[in-house]
């Protein structure tokens, strides 16, 4: 149990030491995970950029994840339960979702560019995963930009879906990986929503650190 995102994202830290003073940058997932991210990137001394991942939500339970798409474009989805739908609505589910992640990194870093991570370590954070398909959609949007390493990052995570990521990054770190997982924020004491706002205020502070 933590007590709240940033005590996860503290304890996450510690368990990614080896990379302070190694060109890293770190990767948030907004919203929550932008919380642990600032933890990790402020310990590691790294600059902190985001990677805006929207899920694709399944059209008779918007909350069940059937897919994601990051800002780039890059869509991932469960082929289990894709492979069922219309095809024509989860185009155009994806395309809205695709619209929503660029306008929510314009919010987030008002037209800052992304940082560049070539032959670097790109450490990617969020403060947990469930199906984890927005983490792989992460993945797949970094490896394009050629780093040495890909991190995942996580305080906890779904037993399966670290199994499945360990086909997708180079290594993974998660604190936490229960028998039994129901939802991220069973795991902690406070997990408030996030803000827009929030996020906005933390990317502006990391900015110097950014370049």
């Amino acid at each position: 149990m933590f007590a709240n995102r940033t005590d996860a994202g503290r304890q996450l830290a510690s368990a990614l030491t080896e990379y302070r003073g190694k060109p890293v940058v770190v990767y948030a997932l907004p919203r929550g995970g932008v919380v642990c991210g600032l933890e990790v990137a402020r310990a590691l001394e790294a600059p902190l950029d985001l990677i805006v991942a929207r899920k694709i939500g399944h059209p008779q339970s918007p909350e069940y994840a059937i897919g994601a798409v990051t800002e780039e474009g890059d869509v991932v989805l469960n082929p289990a339960e894709s492979d069922t739908l219309n095809l024509p609505w989860l185009k155009l589910a994806a395309e809205a979702e695709l619209r929503e992640a660029r306008r929510r990194r314009a919010l987030f870093l008002g037209g800052r560019a992304p940082i560049p991570v070539d032959g670097k370590i790109a450490i990617v954070v969020d403060d947990g995963l469930a199906t984890g398909l927005t983490m792989e959609a992460a993945v797949h949007q970094l490896c394009k930009r050629r780093p040495e390493k890909v991190i995942v990052a996580v305080p906890v995570a779904a037993t399966q879906t670290v199994q499945r990521l360990r086909w997708q990054a180079d290594q993974i770190v998660v604190l936490e990986t229960p028998k039994v997982f129901e939802a991220v924020g069973l795991f902690y004491r406070n997990f408030d929503q996030v803000s827009d706002d929030e996020v906005v205020a933390m990317m502006k502070g990391m900015m110097p650190v950014g370049g």
